[in-house]
């Protein structure tokens, strides 16, 4: 089953948390007032593969992260392979479109974090 973890990440835990997760995580980037955000932020656990780690990024509190990331279109995710980073996703945020965009993802090479 997806497990959803609400604790934000900032500056300060971003890495060590993703450093630490095994399998697939997605990690969405998104801001308190940003409608869209929230219905993908809803719509993320049933839509995401099973035993993928869920994380989210306030870019209202982790605005450096946000800028390192180039993250300028919100919501934003990215998604990580036992604790590195693989790509960034450009899909909906329903089970079949964010499952083959995931497919898609991991049979080309990871890229490079931004």
């Amino acid at each position: 089953m997806t497990q959803f973890v609400p604790q934000p990440l900032d500056e300060s835990t971003y890495h060590r948390h993703l450093a630490q997760t095994r399998a697939l995580a997605l990690v969405l980037f998104t801001g308190p007032d940003c409608g869209t955000c929230r219905v993908v932020e809803r719509n993320l656990p049933e839509s995401a593969p099973p035993d993928t780690q869920l994380f989210k990024v306030d870019v209202q509190v982790a605005s450096a992260l946000a800028r390192a990331f180039e993250v300028f279109h919100l919501p934003t995710l990215f998604l990580y392979v036992d604790g590195h980073y693989h790509a960034r996703l450009n899909c909906q945020v329903t089970p079949p479109a964010l499952r083959a965009a995931i497919e898609h993802a991991l049979q080309q090479p990871a890229e490079e974090e931004p």
